[in-house]
């Protein structure tokens, strides 16, 4: 299968993907609708999880994010992100971490990083374990506003304690986009814990 960029500055350039059927890549029409749902992404830092050769954050990075941190624990998956980052000569935007998703991000949640959208695309039939680990520390990952976006099996979706903006089916597949609380919220829900 072909899979190329389907927006942006990069768009119509083709992504180098891992040999063998380890990885699953987003298809474009998917990729496409996400993109559509998310709007607007210029500036944004993305963290792209399970990121397979990284056609989610690079899609991201195209249509103008600010910067991407790739991660996988697939040695194969890993070196195709980075083979097609410095292909795109994004290198200055992109940092990949060949690691298990949950050590990730308690890596990055130690070094405070803060991202703006986290894109999740797992293994389906790994998904909803995955997911559940993820959803005590992936908050501190989160900028007010954040967005996150989750792709799984529309037959047994994964699911984030966050507040569900929409959630859309193709085929098989079924894309949910969350959003995190925005300042007010934050600021509103820390005031009403400090008077309690």
């Amino acid at each position: 299968m072909t899979l190329r960029v389907t927006g942006g500055e990069l768009r119509g350039r083709k992504l180098v993907t891992p040999e063998g059927g380890t990885t699953r890549p987003t298809a474009s029409r998917v990729r496409e609708a996400l993109f559509s749902m998310l709007g607007p992404i210029g500036g944004v830092r993305v963290l792209d999880l399970c990121c397979g050769c990284g056609s989610l954050g690079i899609e991201a990075i195209s249509r103008g994010a600010e910067s991407a941190v790739f991660v996988d624990d697939s040695a194969a998956a890993a070196e195709a992100a980075r083979v097609n980052i410095t292909t795109f000569g994004i290198e200055d935007r992109a940092t990949v971490l060949e690691l298990d998703v949950v050590r990730a991000v308690q890596r990055l949640r130690a070094d405070d990083e803060r991202f703006d959208l986290v894109l999740i695309d797992a293994p389906y039939s790994k998904a909803p374990a995955l997911v559940s680990k993820l959803e005590q520390i992936l908050p501190d990952l989160l900028e007010p506003g954040a967005r996150v976006v989750l792709e799984g099996d529309r037959r047994n979706p994964p699911a984030l304690p966050l507040p569900l903006d929409r959630e859309r089916t193709y085929r098989d597949v079924m894309v949910r986009l969350y959003d995190a609380p925005d300042e007010a919220a934050v600021a509103s829900a820390d005031s009403a814990a400090g008077e309690a």
